[in-house]
């Protein structure tokens, strides 16, 4: 595929979603364009505001939490994954207002709670810590939330 073709490409995708730089670069990659040509892409997207990093984690983060209750840590992971400096991953984590973070986790938990058949205490709360921890929480806000939820059992 040629630079023009490449880019008009590109700039559409990236004028219809939020899409980092790690991403379009793939997606350049499957079409074949060369690693020279590849930057220039990139650049010029970044010049006209096609891609924006750090939109598209605030984006990211707000979709991940909102939409598939992921926690913190899941999507720290994934967006590192992405290539995505630290310091614009942990400006966009701050958008996560703490009681919603809690109230996610708490409404997480008792939906699981509700599907554990073992009646063994340990056996719950374990059960119910490995699945908040698999979504990307963190043990600090895991721990008080499975125990309050236990106690009014």
């Amino acid at each position: 595929m040629d630079y023009n073709t490449a880019l008009r490409k590109a700039s559409s995708l990236c004028s219809r979603q939020e899409f980092c730089c790690s991403e379009i670069k793939k997606k350049l990659e499957n079409w074949e364009v060369t690693s020279s040509q590849q930057e220039k892409i990139i650049s010029v997207l970044i010049q006209e505001k096609f891609i924006d990093e750090s939109r598209f984690a605030m984006a990211y983060v707000r979709d991940k939490f909102r939409f598939n209750k992921w926690g913190r840590h899941k999507i720290r992971w994934q967006l590192k994954q992405k290539a995505i400096p630290d310091e614009i991953i942990n400006n966009a984590l701050t958008q996560i207002e703490e009681e919603e973070y809690k109230q996610t986790l708490t409404s997480l938990i008792k939906s699981k709670l509700k599907q554990i058949q073992n009646r063994d205490i340990q056996k719950q709360k374990a059960a119910l810590i490995r699945n908040a921890t698999s979504k990307g929480f963190e043990m600090d806000v895991i721990i008080p939330v499975v125990e309050q939820l236990l106690l009014k059992k």
